[in-house]
């Protein structure tokens, strides 16, 4: 389901929302597994040690679903999974179910933060640069 460039937007619209419901999606449950600790209740036990997977997890996500909205919706709009991925998680980070902070102050939330934004960011920022450089080659 590649969109061409002349497609309408009307086709658009139904893959950038969806994409933007995997990134709430994502970003809730990496949000939420974020604590887990090799304590022997859900990981094995291995000296309670933390094990950021969540992290790992928004790496290799994040970039995906800013690749895939570039390459079925348009290069501009290639930035909305990544901010809705963002807003996400610091909306229920710092608000919330009932008003509790999930998002823990330590070192496990940078890592998610940074593991999840700067891969999109630079994968968004190389669409955007292709895309400046295939204008400028075109005029």
């Amino acid at each position: 389901m590649l969109t061409a460039p002349g497609t309408s937007s009307v086709s658009r619209w139904p893959v950038i929302v969806l994409l933007s419901v995997d990134a709430v999606l994502l970003a809730t449950l990496e949000l939420f597994y974020l604590p887990l600790r090799l304590d022997g209740v859900v990981l094995p036990k291995a000296g309670d040690v933390p094990l950021p997977l969540s992290a790992l997890v928004a790496a290799v996500t994040t970039p995906l679903l800013v690749t895939t909205a570039e390459r079925l919706v348009s290069r501009r709009l290639a930035m909305v999974p990544l901010l809705v991925w963002f807003v996400t998680l610091l909306v229920l980070g710092v608000e919330g179910p009932g008003g509790d902070s999930v998002l823990m102050v330590d070192w496990r939330a940078l890592l998610l933060l940074a593991g999840g934004a700067l891969p999109a960011a630079m994968a968004l920022g190389g669409s955007l640069g292709r895309s400046a450089v295939s204008d400028t080659g075109t005029r």
